[in-house]
C-alpha cells in the first residue's frame, strides 16, 4: 500500500481542499461588500427563516453555534442585523435591518453570477453528481 497515493485519493482531504478553494473564491467575490461567504449565508438564512433561533439557523446553514454567534455579532456591529427577544422570551431571534436587506439583494446577484461561473466550468451531469454526493456525505 502506497500511503502517498492513498492520501492523494482520500475523500476527506480532497473535500477539505475543495471546500477551502470554493470558500476563498466566494470570499473574494464578496469582499468588496464587506462580508464573507459565511456571513452571506447567515444573512440569507435570517431572511428566509424569519423568527428562527440561533440554534435553528446554525442547523440550517451547517455552521457551529460559536462561529454563527461570532458572525452574527459582526453583522450586528455593521448595522446589517438586529437581535430581538422571541415571543416566548427565552430566546433571541435575528432580523435584517433595512441596510441588511438592501445589501443581501446585491449579494444575491453576486452569488448568482459566481454560481453560474462555477457551474459553467462543469457539465450539468457533473454538477448534479457533485451535489448528490456532497449532500449524501454531509448527512
Amino acid at each position: 500500500m502506497s500511503l502517498p497515493d492513498d492520501l492523494a485519493n482520500c475523500l476527506v482531504l480532497n473535500t477539505v481542499a475543495a471546500a477551502r478553494a470554493l470558500v476563498r473564491r466566494y470570499d473574494a467575490k464578496l469582499k468588496p461588500f464587506g462580508v464573507t461567504v459565511q456571513q452571506f449565508s447567515l444573512l440569507a438564512a435570517i431572511r428566509y427563516n424569519p423568527g428562527a433561533t440561533v440554534g435553528a439557523l446554525s442547523s440550517r446553514i451547517h455552521l457551529d453555534r460559536t462561529s454563527l454567534i461570532r458572525n452574527l455579532d459582526r453583522l450586528e456591529t455593521k448595522g446589517l442585523v438586529r437581535r430581538l427577544d422571541s415571543a416566548g422570551g427565552n430566546t433571541r431571534i435575528s432580523e435584517l435591518t433595512e441596510e441588511g436587506e438592501r445589501l443581501l439583494d446585491r449579494l444575491i446577484l453576486e452569488w448568482q453570477a459566481a454560481q453560474a461561473a462555477l457551474k459553467g466550468s462543469s457539465s450539468p451531469e457533473e454538477t448534479e453528481t457533485y451535489l448528490k454526493i456532497s449532500r449524501r456525505f454531509s448527512r
